[in-house]
């Protein structure tokens, strides 16, 4: 059997490599996962380079002439270029729909991302770095990601998932995030509100992020 000819490269363990693996998942993609080893500074080395110029994680390749990087702009791709695979809703089915999920991935990356990789920083990477943590910036990006989510409580009492009733990139792209979140006693209680709550559970559980997971596990 041919080795897939989608290539992700990057640690599991990093939020937006993981957030293209989930979506990959979804869409039944095959994919090989190539590890790169950053502590050591692969990302940095000129054959990377070529791949992503800036030297960040993931980096992706789709045979040998397509090349990206960003992680929420592989998975608009891949939903794109693989339609009628996987959860074909994954990306929206009509114009309305598609702008619906881009207005909150949007919103994930302008609003929730920014305060929500701090605390991801500080609560989870910092402590396994021997890196001090900075209680300034705990309290600031709480109290930032505590207002973001109210909006989404709100929204999450409207309608089953962030863009309507079926999950969507808009719902996967907060995956990485809330997952090391929900793990850090500082955090977990920001995402207790009943609705928040609920959609957490329920994005969660899906078989796609389970797998993610084990990939995390197993790095």
């Amino acid at each position: 059997m041919a080795a897939p000819t989608v290539k992700v490269y990057g640690p599991p363990m990093s939020t937006a490599v993981s957030r293209v693996l989930a979506c990959l998942i979804e869409k039944d993609v095959q994919f090989q996962l190539i590890p790169v080893n950053m502590s050591k500074g692969e990302h940095k080395s000129p054959d990377y380079l070529k791949i992503h110029p800036f030297g960040q994680v993931p980096a992706f390749q789709d045979g040998d002439h397509i090349s990206l990087f960003e992680s929420r702009a592989i998975c608009r791709y891949v939903c794109e270029k693989f339609g009628e695979k996987g959860n074909k809703e994954l990306y929206g089915r009509n114009p309305l729909a598609k702008a619906s999920i881009d207005q909150w991935l949007e919103a994930e990356g302008q609003n929730f991302n920014p305060p929500s990789s701090t605390l991801v920083f500080q609560l989870a990477f910092a402590p396994r770095m021997k890196i001090k943590q900075d209680e300034g910036a705990i309290k600031q990006n709480k109290e930032k990601l505590a207002k973001v989510l109210d909006v989404y409580d709100k929204r999450l009492g409207e309608s089953r998932f962030l863009a309507g009733e079926d999950f969507s990139l808009a719902d996967l792209s907060h995956l990485p995030n809330i997952h090391y979140l929900v793990a850090a006693p500082d955090a977990a209680p920001l995402f207790t509100s009943p609705n928040v709550a609920r959609w957490w559970d329920e994005i969660s559980s899906r078989d796609s992020w389970k797998q993610v997971v084990d990939l995390q596990r197993g790095a």
